[in-house]
């Protein structure tokens, strides 16, 4: 199937010249004529997109001048021309200026060259719709891009070797505190302007360094202190030159009260005989730790992941000790509540494939006295 035709328009109150352009232009485009301009800008609406308007300066009711530059309004990408006589070129500066005309033609025109006019318009027209389709594309691409970027838990900043910010994610706004736009700021007049001393200290390490470099800073801000660490790397270009260096700010607070964290669920996992209370204590010290991080006020991925996994966990543990003394003490505790809060322990603990071994035989307790309705009224844990 071959292509479509290019479109083009053609205006002048002239029937016989509209005749004339038909005939000139037929062969290579689809021709759209009016004697009106008014009429003109409806067809183009009606049939855009239309490469390329061919108009008559002198005209009743809109000079081209006008018709052009409504047209620039309406539909930029369309090329603009203008048919006039030397007595008009008044207009045809006119026309430049508000019109942004590509060419006029003057009277009376050479068949060929208006044709090689005319060609040269829609190859115009065909180049500018194509790189704007282009850079479509490429805004599409960032703006998905920064989308990603911004969604990351670290901090990045790109920097050209002038030391200018080009490009930065909304982590590194948020840890930083940083507001307006950054690209095109000098990234030392940004920290220090926030009282980032610290920050820009670590940043200006790695400058003529190879590799990456790795520094860790504690930074306030406001009534908040928190610890970065912050990776620097040069960036190369294409001959082997750097173009700047890319700077990355992780939120580091949270790491120290994660050890503990962790440290605190391997001595319930590993616990040999009795676990009641190895897990009340460790189920204290966990929700010391959450009150940490709580009062914290650190509002990075790692601390809000961290809050998470110490809520989840403490109502695991909570759950076993209730289950444990709910089966201990009463005669007929409700079975199905036992096993749903069992279930929805088991679904909590941070650590699937380590299950306390006390845990799993408090399970199957629970699961024999649903069964059975006999409750031998011991501890299991």
């Amino acid at each position: 199937m071959s292509s479509p035709l290019p479109r083009i328009l053609v205006v002048d109150d002239e029937e016989a010249i509209l005749e004339t352009m038909t005939f000139t232009f037929q062969d290579e485009y689809e021709v759209f004529t009016s004697q009106d301009a008014r009429e003109a800008l409806s067809i183009l609406d009606a049939n855009a997109p239309i490469a390329a308007v061919l108009t008559d300066q002198r005209m009743p009711n809109m000079s081209g001048v006008e018709f052009v530059s409504e047209v620039w309004k309406r539909h930029p990408a369309t090329v603009r021309m203008i048919l006039t006589g030397f007595s008009d070129m008044d207009a045809i500066i006119e026309a430049i200026n508000d019109g942004h005309v590509y060419a006029y033609i003057t009277k009376p025109w050479e068949p060929e060259q208006l044709k090689q006019v005319m060609k040269q318009a829609v190859e115009h027209h065909k180049l500018t719709v194509e790189n704007e389709r282009l850079l479509g594309g490429l805004r599409r691409a960032n703006a998905y891009l920064e989308a990603v970027m911004d969604r990351l838990d670290t901090g990045a900043m790109a920097v050209d070797s002038a030391g200018v910010i080009q490009a930065a994610n909304r982590p590194v706004r948020e840890y930083l505190a940083l507001e307006g736009e950054l690209r095109g700021r000098p990234l030392k007049d940004v920290l220090a302007g926030h009282g980032l001393d610290a920050v820009a200290e670590a940043a200006s390490k790695a400058v003529g360094e190879e590799g990456t470099s790795f520094d860790e800073v504690e930074v306030s801000l406001g009534e908040r202190a928190h610890r970065l660490r912050i990776s620097i790397q040069n960036l190369p270009g294409e001959s082997g030159d750097s173009l700047g260096r890319v700077i990355q700010i992780r939120e580091i607070s949270h790491e120290p009260l994660q050890r503990r964290f962790h440290e605190l669920l391997g001595r319930v996992v590993e616990a040999v005989d009795e676990l009641r209370p190895t897990l009340v204590e460790a189920r204290d010290e966990i929700r010391r730790l959450g009150d940490s991080v709580q009062t914290s006020r650190i509002a990075s991925p790692g601390m809000g992941e961290l809050a998470e996994r110490v809520s989840r966990t403490l109502t695991a543990m909570q759950n076993w000790l209730d289950v444990d003394d709910a089966i201990a003490r009463e005669d007929f505790p409700d079975a199905q509540l036992l096993q749903d809060r069992m279930r929805i322990s088991m679904t909590r603990w941070p650590l699937p494939n380590e299950i306390p071994n006390r845990v799993r035989e408090l399970a199957r307790r629970v699961e024999e006295y649903y069964e059975s309705g006999e409750n031998r009224k011991q501890h299991t844990l």
